[in-house]
């Protein structure tokens, strides 16, 4: 059982910080961007330096207090508020926002946990380089958090999840002691890879301080383009052919359906569109080609080629810097416009590439069994992860359909496990999908979880109710 982060624990825990680590939780950090969930009002720290982290926890340990990490707080499966329990201490890692070193000739990077992905971007680009994780929310989340959840975003196809992005971790331990794992290495095959036990387990197992990164060198040219495809079968062939020809330099690769660009017409937000008329289903490609190759003739090349083959029908090339950032802007403002219509459930799912077109194909007729509704599905078809939203018919709000919540997500979900897919592609578990672990996950993967979180967190204090269900 744990205890209250109550005023006697805040006193005990002020006098072992400096002035100023510690203070009431304002209501910004007790709340989720989807506001299905708001947190206790709990104790805040602050602290400054990794020493500072690891005090905390001492002292969290030694009383049975839980901590709940936070980064910027933008997770979207309830991770980072704890709404029931004894109050716990809110770690925010923001005043750790260093980068600690660059050495460009190595594609490295050191960063505190607290900097914000735009932050690490910068720095990578003022050094010559490329830190290619790409969110929408990259001027808010933390670099600590991005690992905590290791997530995905546009450029997975190319580089990877954070997790790929990642070379070494610093991080405190749930008894307060701190693995210095800041190594510069590719290759460390000493023991076990507690790196990659600490990504993804979204502050269970302990907190992550800073972080060596991965850097790439920036491409040498650029191309965006939106092609408009038949059909989703004829996407995954564009997108085979689009590896072949390009050798691999393909960053982004997104697939975005009529009902999306329906409901930016709906509620915005107004962006610029590249067809007068929607087609059914487009992709956006994005480009880095190496020095010598244009990216707008090979963009063209390409469209020549796929509409040979039938998979195309329409195809706009961005001709400027304005027009690629107008192509991911409107990419980017599908959530947007998904929040503002309101979704009855929202998915985030994975599913081998070849599955896709029949999930797709199949998905719709199950859910018109349940209720009648729109599906705006769209996402990052190179990887294989679409975000599958289920919404009320037009005129209707989601609160009608409240009752439906859970056939729906159960109607999705199961037909995602039937495919041998993920319920969780790149949002991670959080608190909102604990039950969908236990019932999709497999059984001994499950039991090895269970038993290295009571080998490292024998207490639970580390952000309790969260992943793994009590």
């Amino acid at each position: 059982m744990l205890n209250p982060a109550d005023d006697a624990f805040s006193e005990r825990l002020a006098a072992r910080l400096p002035q100023g680590r510690l203070r009431p939780a304002e209501p910004g950090y007790l709340e989720e961007p989807r506001g299905r969930f708001r947190g206790e009002a709990g104790l805040l720290a602050l602290p400054r330096s990794t020493a500072e982290v690891a005090e905390i926890v001492r002292a969290c340990a030694e009383a049975r207090v839980g901590i709940v990490p936070r980064g910027g707080g933008t997770g979207l499966v309830c991770g980072q508020v704890m709404p029931e329990g004894p109050v716990p201490v809110i770690l925010s890692l923001e005043r750790m926002a260093a980068v600690r070193g660059v050495w460009p000739e190595e594609n490295v990077m050191i960063a505190e946990a607290g900097a914000t992905l735009a932050e690490v971007q910068a720095a990578a680009r003022e050094a010559g380089k490329l830190f290619p994780l790409s969110i929408a929310s990259e001027g808010t989340a933390r670099i600590g958090g991005n690992l905590s959840t290791n997530a995905g975003g546009v450029n997975v196809l190319r580089y990877g999840n954070t997790r790929d992005l990642c070379l070494g971790i610093e991080a405190v331990l749930p008894d307060g002691s701190i693995m210095g794992g800041l190594k510069r290495l590719r290759k460390d095959n000493t023991g076990y890879d507690l790196r990659n036990l600490l990504i993804g387990a979204e502050g269970t197992l302990g907190v992550i301080t800073a972080a060596t990164l991965r850097l790439h060198p920036i491409p040498a040219a650029e191309g965006s383009a939106y092609f408009a495809v038949a059909r989703p079968a004829a996407a995954l062939l564009l997108l085979a052919l689009a590896q072949e020809r390009t050798g691999g330099c393909v960053s982004v690769f997104e697939l975005i359906s009529r009902q999306g660009l329906d409901f930016l017409d709906e509620v915005g937000p107004a962006t610029r569109r590249p067809f007068a008329e929607s087609p059914e289903w487009m992709v956006l490609i994005e480009l880095g080609l190496p020095e010598g190759l244009n990216p707008e003739e090979t963009l063209m090349g390409l469209f020549a080629k796929a509409e040979a083959q039938g998979w195309v029908s329409d195809g706009v090339i961005a001709q400027s810097l304005s027009d690629r950032e107008d192509f991911r802007r409107l990419r980017e403002s599908l959530p947007e416009a998904n929040r503002r219509i309101g979704a009855i459930s929202s998915h985030d799912i994975s599913l081998p590439l070849s599955a896709v077109p029949e999930f797709l194909d199949r998905a719709p007729s199950a859910l018109a069994r349940i209720a009648d509704v729109r599906i705006n599905c769209f996402g990052h078809l190179g990887d294989g992860n679409l975000h599958y939203n289920v919404f009320p018919p037009k005129g209707r709000h989601r609160d009608e359909f409240k009752t439906r919540i859970a056939e729906v997500k159960t109607c999705v979900h199961d037909l995602v496990h039937e495919y041998g897919g993920s319920v969780s592609a790149e949002h991670g578990i959080g608190r909102l999908k604990v039950e969908d672990l236990e019932k999709y996950g497999d059984p001994a993967k499950i039991a090895a979880m269970r038993a290295i979180k009571a080998a490292l967190d024998p207490f639970g204090i580390m952000n309790p109710g969260a992943v793994l269900a009590g």
